[in-house]
């Protein structure tokens, strides 16, 4: 089954002390999920899952343009997932992509990818005919979405600085409401750098993000919540369990808010604004 543990609470990242606690002889894989763009402490998963003999596992979603310790996130475990979903930083839709750093696996990953076929083997001339290998689907993307894609990951430098600008910006902005205790900025470490693929605000309870989220919505402002626990969910409750102490998960999932974040987006000074104003505070 799947075993859920609890993140940080700087960064909403899995916590490595928490996935060492969990380990057991059962255990096969540490999925990392980067979250919001900034990057797991791939050091200490890096080495647990080493001294552990796991496979470690990317879900880099999120974090395409991202770094850690100068190193493209993505880039660290065995395997790593990428997202190109409409509400990512690049996109073509819907789609993604794996990478994968082992060869081994890469024949499979081939196969899966070709409906269950070797039939890239065959237009390489590695075979004389194509057959069915092993279980897959319909996971080619079409040339015209690839072509849509291709436009922006060449881009994705100018993507990814456009939107750290922003990100920057509400961090400066917003500073004196957490100095006062209002709220709770993300904090990513010195050794990510992310993509600034959201900007949260942390609450001081549920409560308070559901009115400032009406709040804002009476002044056109868009704001969400998607951080939900998985392990809470009803795929989560039926097929896996939660080790461990659930300090931050779920106590944090009920007071982030996600603040608009999109490249082009050029004044954040309304949304900090407003929030100010939710305050009962005057901006600077």
């Amino acid at each position: 089954c799947i075993v859920f543990v609890d993140v940080e609470p700087a960064t909403m990242n899995i916590d490595p002390d928490a996935v060492l606690q969990a380990i057991t002889p059962r255990t096969r894989a540490v999925v990392a999920l980067h979250y919001g763009g900034v990057s797991c402490d791939m050091a200490s998963l890096s080495s647990i899952c080493s001294k552990q003999q796991l496979l470690l596992v990317e879900d880099a979603a999120q974090a395409i343009g991202a770094r850690y310790r100068d190193r493209p996130s993505g880039s660290h475990g065995t395997f790593a997932c990428f997202s190109f979903h409409e509400s990512k930083n690049v996109h073509c839709g819907e789609g993604g992509a794996i990478v994968c750093n082992d060869p081994a696996y890469a024949q499979r990953m081939e196969i899966i990818l070709e409906k269950g076929t070797n039939r890239r083997q065959f237009f390489r001339g590695e075979v004389d005919k194509y057959t069915w290998q092993d279980i897959g689907s319909s996971y080619v993307m079409s040339e015209l979405t690839a072509a849509f894609l291709l436009a922006q990951l060449e881009a994705v430098e100018q993507v990814t600085l456009d939107r750290r600008r922003s990100w920057q910006e509400y961090a400066e902005l917003l500073e004196p409401l957490q100095s006062r205790g209002l709220i709770e900025l993300a904090s990513p470490p010195e050794d990510c750098y992310h993509n600034a693929h959201m900007f949260w605000i942390k609450l001081t309870d549920g409560a308070t993000r559901d009115r400032l989220t009406e709040f804002l919505r009476g002044r056109e402002i868009s704001s969400v919540f998607h951080y939900q626990p998985l392990h809470s969910s009803p795929a989560g409750l039926r097929h896996g369990i939660f080790s461990g102490v659930d300090r931050v998960t779920t106590r944090d999932a009920d007071r982030l808010l996600r603040l608009p974040m999109f490249f082009g987006l050029h004044d954040t000074g309304p949304v900090a604004e407003a929030i100010t104003e939710f305050f009962g505070l005057n901006s600077c």
